[in-house]
């Protein structure tokens, strides 16, 4: 009995030191503050929001914005130079292969939701796609006005325009089809960029073209559901210790607000982890659904104090500016 007393309480020591360890090394009150911002990043630049009611995956959301607050397209060079104007740090926009060999920053897998066009955005050339009214479709009020017609025409950029225009700026390249060889074309585009411009794009997508993408280029950040998945899973068994898995390098993680708080050492030394494997924490809003974003001043109020990691908005131009007061 004495034995087994001396065994248990042993136990409850171990245990107990155990706790603490894992508190203490995974705790942010400990940690020094710092001047750092937020990295704020700019779902399809300073785009054109609407509402969520009933939306599948079918849904034409340009025939659902809200009243226009601002001038600006999603995709184009004005709404990236806006976005980038207003505080972005990195913006993400959308890429389809064309029938040239090139990639459209486009959207949508078909034209007719927001263009003049007809058919499937892939099978046009990018000349084509280029004779198009990107703001054809865009209406507010059940299409009783159209705000943006005639305005969008040849403002379809292709990929490397973008890049040109934009040599210094931070991007997030969302492929949007499940076809690995559109991982692999989209590597053959981006393989003869110099090193220090790949530190600046990130692509994301399903698994089949990211995991393409990076076989050809294993340094370049990315994300995908299965990018997602090595990571977190191994990091919720041992990330405790303080432990980042192998899996976690050069990635980006896109984590609603609602997990966040239930990883180890969240947010800033969890941030300090992924920092030193050149990955980045993205915090979408809600439980991450439809691309939901921090849009509104109260939404902000939800970030844990002095958060330093990345932020996922739709409306750059309202919080970009109260996160500078």
């Amino acid at each position: 009995m004495a034995r087994l007393k001396r065994n248990l309480k042993r136990f409850f020591i171990f245990l107990l030191i155990l706790v603490a360890f894992m508190y203490l090394n995974n705790t942010s009150f400990f940690t020094k503050e710092n001047n750092k911002e937020p990295l704020l990043l700019a779902h399809r630049g300073v785009a054109q929001t609407f509402h969520m009611e009933g939306i599948t995956g079918e849904t034409c959301t340009a025939e659902r914005i809200y009243e226009p607050e601002h001038p600006f397209i999603e995709n184009t060079i004005p709404s990236m130079e806006a976005a980038f104007e207003a505080g972005a740090d990195v913006v993400e926009l959308d890429v389809q292969p064309t029938k040239d060999g090139k990639f459209a920053v486009f959207h949508d897998w078909t034209l007719e939701c927001r263009t003049d066009g007809t058919g499937i955005t892939r099978e046009h050339t990018m000349q084509e796609l280029k004779q198009l009214d990107a703001g054809y479709g865009y209406t507010a009020d059940n299409g009783e006005t159209y705000p943006f017609r005639g305005k969008g025409i040849g403002m379809i950029p292709s990929l490397e325009e973008v890049l040109s225009r934009f040599p210094e700026q931070s991007f997030l390249i969302h492929i949007k089809s499940d076809d690995s060889r559109e991982g692999e074309q989209l590597s053959e585009h981006l393989i003869s960029l110099p090193e220090s411009r790949l530190k600046d794009l990130t692509v994301y997508g399903d698994n089949k073209p990211i995991a393409s993408l990076k076989e050809k280029l294993p340094e370049l950040r990315v994300m995908s559901k299965d990018t997602m998945k090595s990571c977190l899973l191994p990091y919720i068994a041992v990330g405790w210790t303080g432990y980042v898995p192998a899996a976690c390098e050069n990635t980006q993680l896109h984590i609603p607000e609602k997990i966040a708080p239930y990883l180890w050492g969240f947010p800033d030394k969890f941030i300090t982890r992924l920092e030193g494997v050149n990955t980045r924490l993205i915090l979408v809003a809600g439980d991450g659904g439809w691309s939901e974003g921090f849009d509104h001043k109260q939404d902000l109020e939800r970030l844990p104090e002095n958060y330093t990691g990345g932020i996922w908005t739709n409306r750059i131009d309202i919080i970009a500016p109260i996160l500078k007061e």
